[in-house]
């Protein structure tokens, strides 16, 4: 699904990822409010959302988004790697994020990566999400719940907390991906998460893994 004020430059988003085989666009949004909606309605597995549109930002856009029962994988549109929104959304739970103006084609592997679980970003945000993590680490509440959690929950959170994708887990744990899939939907409402930077703040505050882990991946 597609999500981007500017016609034109979604209509060209639509030609290049529709030409791949294994690629279908199922809906566009010219705007923030359409796209949380059409989101909602169609579910798509991946969303690609510009984080400047009227009526709602990508940032406001990603937050309500990944709100919802099955939410999709977002990759943010961007004019800049230094565009401060960006990192916001990727506090908000979107997966990554695209420069407008960069190899069209590296699109396609984008979207390919974000469907299989991976995280699209470069050094400097990467770096600034890992900051973060420290920051929210000293202090504030998490919510409790680890009681809750078999073991096997335990071991996938803590891949979640390292990177890796669901078939990296999968392939770990002897587990098919969908089979991740659905175990990190009971795991997030278990632990009343949204997404999996919030589960990766959560197991490094519980000691499922360590900063230096995090880093290393």
């Amino acid at each position: 699904m597609l999500a981007d004020d500017h016609t034109m430059f979604r209509q060209g988003i639509r030609q290049l990822l529709a030409a791949e085989p294994d690629f279908v666009v199922i809906g566009e949004a010219g705007d923030g409010e359409q796209a949380c909606e059409l989101a909602e309605e169609l579910r798509p597995d991946v969303l690609v959302m510009d984080i400047h549109m009227p009526r709602m930002d990508g940032v406001r856009a990603t937050r309500r988004i990944m709100q919802q029962s099955s939410p999709p994988a977002i990759i943010i549109l961007t004019m800049s790697h230094q565009d401060d929104y960006v990192f916001e959304a990727i506090k908000g739970g979107a997966r990554g994020y695209f420069v407008k103006d960069s190899d069209a084609n590296k699109l396609i592997g984008a979207v390919r990566a974000v469907a299989a679980g991976e995280t699209i970003l470069e050094p400097e945000l990467a770096q600034r999400v890992l900051q973060e993590f420290r920051r929210m680490t000293t202090g504030g509440s998490m919510p409790s719940g680890m009681a809750s959690l078999d073991d096997r929950e335990i071991d996938i959170l803590r891949g979640v907390a390292q990177g890796w994708t669901n078939q990296v887990i999968g392939e770990q744990l002897g587990l098919s991906e969908k089979t991740i899939k659905n175990q990190l939907s009971v795991i997030f409402n278990k632990l009343h998460l949204n997404n999996r930077t919030q589960a990766a703040i959560y197991a490094l505050r519980r000691g499922l893994v360590t900063l230096d882990e995090i880093e290393d991946c």
